[in-house]
């Protein structure tokens, strides 16, 4: 199978060859990777995708290349290898600030945003979103495309679509408030990120892309951040309408939609408005398993593979029984793929990753 046949094979619920993989880095463990790989040093590594050569993915046996354009990518905007660089504002004009954290694998930077543009109320109806039709922010993705659109499946990644990239502009503990006190000044806040992604994923639809990759974190570790209904009330619909238009551009699109924690309550909504494939799976906060027979007829899964405690913390052979757990049970007759439920952090050993690589796909060999 090629790697774009095993993914689509594995969406389709049926059996492939091996589970399909997708992994993401952040910059700093990429870097590790890369010198470990292949004697290098240097170069830029975008978690999300955009802009990335894809070496590090081909090399690993990758089956989905990310690509990616909208907020989220001001993540990684900053220099955030120098640390006399410890503060940047985006073209949002959300300030951001770099964290520096240490493991027994160097030193590396958080992102934090800080100081939202939109805070005070009176800034709200001035306030003027990027342009999301410029040229230059599709390069990337028309690349990927074509250089690797016959033989990769392509995730056009548009994470952070409405609701994080609103909190950002307004504040958490602020659009916590207005959902009580002012409903419809967070409809007029929610309506730019919306507007502005919307055009980017109708963008990355007619580019060509295999599947658009939504979502907001709309889960603490054992909890909704809102109620369910209340979720159900102001996002739930905002999401149908961008899936329906998206899903009319191209009817073979496929639909993810990421969120960390704990979901399970809205996971049947999920599956209502047309969302095919759930990331990461965090298994500290909901089981695979359960979710595989609750939900997998009709929903597949990205993600499952526990970066909270085995792959930074467990053995080698902790790393591949759970791999082997989650092929046997979560990829049963397709419906997988398999990856970290978050980008590989600095703290995790380059033999435990491997060992998941090794473990998913027994015809991998590090490159020479």
């Amino acid at each position: 199978m090629t790697h774009k046949e095993r993914v689509l094979t594995a969406l389709s619920h049926r059996q492939p060859d091996r589970v399909p993989l997708e992994m993401s880095f952040t910059p700093e463990f990429a870097q590790r990777l890369r010198s470990h790989l292949f004697g290098e040093t240097g170069g830029s590594h975008n978690p999300h995708g955009g802009g990335n050569d894809y070496q590090l993915e081909q090399a690993l046996d990758l089956d989905v290349l990310l690509t990616s354009v909208g907020w989220a990518n001001s993540y990684y905007a900053g220099d955030v290898y120098n640390p006399g660089a410890d503060h940047y504002t985006d073209e949002w004009g959300v300030d951001w600030r770099n964290v520096e954290y240490h493991t027994k694998f160097g030193t590396g930077y958080y992102t934090e945003f800080c100081n939202p543009p939109l805070a005070d109320d009176d800034a709200i109806a001035s306030y003027q979103a990027p342009d999301p039709t410029r040229a230059e922010l599709y390069t990337g993705v028309e690349d990927a495309v074509k250089n690797f659109g016959s033989e990769y499946w392509i995730c056009g990644s548009c994470q952070t679509t409405i609701w994080e990239t609103a909190v950002a502009l307004r504040g958490f503990e602020t659009i916590l408030m207005d959902l009580l006190e002012e409903p419809e000044l967070v409809g007029s806040i929610l309506d730019i990120p919306q507007q502005y992604h919307l055009e980017v994923c109708r963008r990355l639809t007619k580019l060509g892309v295999d599947m658009i990759w939504l979502g907001d974190d709309l889960g603490s570790q054992h909890a909704m951040i809102m109620d369910p209904d209340a979720w159900r009330e102001i996002l739930k619909p905002r999401f149908a309408s961008m899936i329906s238009e998206l899903k009319g551009i191209n009817p073979d699109l496929k639909i993810a939609y990421h969120t960390d924690g704990y979901v399970e309550p809205v996971i049947g909504d999920l599956i209502e408005i047309g969302v095919d494939v759930l990331n990461p799976v965090q298994p500290a906060s909901m089981n695979p398993s359960d979710l595989k027979r609750k939900f997998g007829d009709n929903l597949s899964f990205m993600g499952t593979m526990d970066v909270q405690n085995t792959l930074p913390f467990g053995s080698v052979d902790d790393v591949r029984k759970e791999v082997e757990d989650r092929i046997r049970v979560v990829g049963k007759d397709g419906g997988l793929i398999l990856a970290p439920t978050h980008h590989v952090q600095l703290d995790t050993p380059i033999e435990n990753l491997l060992a998941m690589l090794e473990t998913a796909n027994p015809g991998f060999q590090i490159p020479e």
